[in-house]
């Protein structure tokens, strides 16, 4: 995102204007963080200056490392609004537990997994305890997950219409299809999940040729030349000598992890990495050491500890060092300071791994990740993971660097040995797809999604922060979590009501529960006001997420932003977020950006780039 010469700080700071604060364990900025006891020149900052606020400099150019502004926000939670939620979740404890003990006096009919009476002495097949999360709260509002798609996940879905009468424990479909769903929820960031185009044509030509599946492995009778062109191809595309293709992303983290390191290493892991990369060091056998996400302290910290004292114990020296970060955090929304990390990295003579699940295609002028977004060195980055299942359109992942390296992974990599190989038609999504992104095509089309996903993003992430909702991640950054806190306004509303159709007193409103219920889409005239009830209600299809996946005070509804969104649906979709925010009570937010006189667009969010 570009800034205009009256916004931007001569020293080369960015400046943010905030009202409470930001987290700065959170955005990594602990030292580079610090409140102004002398007050900057008015035009630096926001025009609308109020005594009263704190105004936090975030630091885009530490040591000449950021060759761009590099801007992050993580809003604190209103005190209020943190109250209310834990009483919210407080009062669905208390009420889970007085259905649990209705459960098991027969009272109320019992619809899950249990343990036999003969059986009580054994270890539990079903963690009971452990479940009651699922069994009394998730259950409520299961209806928003799940949603059947009928049709290509693209700009626009058909979503099958479902009901339930038993508390959402199990569905009926209506037969009835909801159209033209505005899709913010998929990974579609370059809008190559189509059934349409050259990528189409291209996977339905090899499925004729090769087939679907391959039915056997890599080492076996498995291998293609469709997958030896590919490999070079994503090896060319990410500018280092090799990369070799698996037929799943997370067991692209999860089985070779563990065939870099094991024991008497050490692995420093971002505290909100994804759950396949958690899995891989756990396999791994390696010592795992947990840094603040994002926070450069906490990791130089680390390494510092692990030159010093070595291996408990022995204090011997740590076989290996390595780093595990993401490009893009697919939770938070945030982009790893990558200059910053890949320095401790040289410093400390560490090695780095780095996942562009979501950065790779979605991010950088030329669409090549995280790495092309700082215009960094890919010989920089030692284990280079990435996705085909997002930008691309496709299925699996990838792992690149030195020939070395992957020469080690066909052999002992437990994905490259025993996992059958890709499926031709996949493989060949992939190829055409890349190709159209590096301009192989022979046109601009690929270099245009990309510009047009840098555009929508700026421009969702710019009205939403005008429209006063609170956003985490980074101005750049295609995911966009808007932050919902209270558990009621996930899935459902705990509230004092009468309908119209004389359903009163305190209840939890929602499909399952409303007598008048007639379907998940159209729930009943009883104001079921959960976000992502609402939306679709309206025809916009959303994700939600909350606990235990996010803070508890911290649930949110998390955008996936796409180049094939036009700008009449981002606006369209933009309106109903707003009406549902009012409805719902969401722009928390304590201070807003006053909205721009510029073009909602910006021509120059990334540069031109010659290949």
């Amino acid at each position: 995102m570009t800034e205009s010469p009256a916004t931007k700080p001569a020293n080369g700071e960015v400046c943010q204007r905030v009202k409470n604060g930001l987290k700065a364990e959170r955005n990594g900025l602990a030292k580079s963080l610090r409140r102004c006891h002398e007050r900057p020149p008015k035009h630096h900052c926001h025009p609308d200056d109020d005594e009263e606020e704190v105004e936090v400099h975030a630091s885009s150019n530490p040591g000449g490392l950021y060759n761009r502004p590099f801007v992050e926000s993580f809003e604190e939670t209103p005190m209020l609004v943190a109250v209310l939620t834990y009483m919210g979740y407080g009062i669905l404890t208390i009420f889970g537990y007085l259905r649990d003990f209705l459960r098991h006096w027969k009272i109320e009919r019992c619809h899950i997994a249990r343990e036999k009476e003969e059986q009580k002495d054994f270890v539990p097949l079903y963690q009971d305890f452990e479940n009651f999360y699922t069994r009394n709260l998730y259950m409520r509002i299961r209806d928003n997950w799940n949603r059947p798609i009928c049709s290509v996940p693209g700009a626009k879905m058909g979503l099958m219409e479902r009901a339930s009468h038993d508390y959402n424990w199990t569905f009926q479909y209506t037969g009835r299809v909801v159209q033209d769903v505005i899709n913010l929820g998929s990974y579609n960031y370059l809008g190559f999940a189509e059934n349409t185009g050259p990528c189409a044509d291209a996977a339905a030509e090899v499925t004729t040729k090769y087939g679907v599946g391959v039915a056997s492995t890599r080492q076996e009778i498995g291998n293609q030349d469709i997958h030896e062109e590919m490999e070079k191809l994503v090896a060319k595309f990410l500018g280092v000598e090799s990369a070799m293709g698996f037929g799943m992303g997370f067991a692209t983290n999860s089985m070779n992890i563990p065939a870099l390191t094991g024991k008497g290493c050490l692995i420093l892991s971002d505290e909100l990495n994804h759950a396949s990369l958690v899995l891989g060091a756990r396999l791994s056998g390696s010592t795992i050491r947990v840094f603040k996400h994002n926070n450069m302290q906490s990791l130089e910290k680390l390494l510092r500890e692990a030159i010093v004292h070595g291996q408990p114990r022995t204090h011997r020296p740590w076989k290996k060092i390595l780093i595990v970060v993401e490009g893009i955090y697919s939770m938070e929304g945030s982009i790893v300071r990558l200059p910053e990390v890949i320095a401790l990295k040289k410093r400390y003579r560490a090695y780095l791994y780095l996942d562009e699940a979501h950065s790779i295609g979605a991010l950088g002028p030329r669409g090549r990740g995280v790495v092309d977004y700082f215009g960094l060195d890919p010989c920089d980055v030692d284990v280079m993971m990435g996705t085909f299942t997002k930008s691309f359109g496709a299925a699996g992942g990838y792992i690149a660097g030195k020939r070395e390296l992957i020469e080690y992974l066909r052999s002992h990599s437990h994905s490259a040995v025993y996992a059958t190989s890709m499926s031709p038609p996949v493989v060949e999504q992939i190829i055409t797809s890349m190709k159209c992104i590096m301009g192989w095509d022979g046109t601009t089309i690929g270099r245009d999604r990309v510009q047009q996903l840098a555009e929508n993003t700026v421009y969702f992430r710019k009205r939403l922060r005008e429209m006063g909702f609170i956003i985490y991640g980074n101005n750049d950054s295609p995911v966009v979590p808007m932050m919902l806190y209270m558990p009621a306004k996930i899935g459902f509303l705990f509230r004092s009501t009468t309908c119209e159709k004389g359903f009163a007193g305190w209840a939890f409103i929602e499909p399952a529960l409303c007598p008048h219920a007639v379907s998940a889409v159209s729930p009943c005239v009883c104001p079921s006001r959960a976000f992502g009830r609402e939306m679709l209600k309206r025809n916009i299809g959303v994700v939600v997420v909350g606990f235990p996946a996010t803070p508890i005070i911290e649930s949110r509804a998390r955008f996936c932003i796409s180049a094939a969104h036009s700008k009449h649906m981002l606006d369209r979709a933009l309106s109903i977020i707003s009406e549902v925010g009012d409805l719902l009570q969401l722009k928390y937010s304590r201070y807003r950006i006053q909205p721009s006189l510029a073009r909602p667009f910006d021509d120059n969010v990334y540069e031109d780039i010659d290949d």
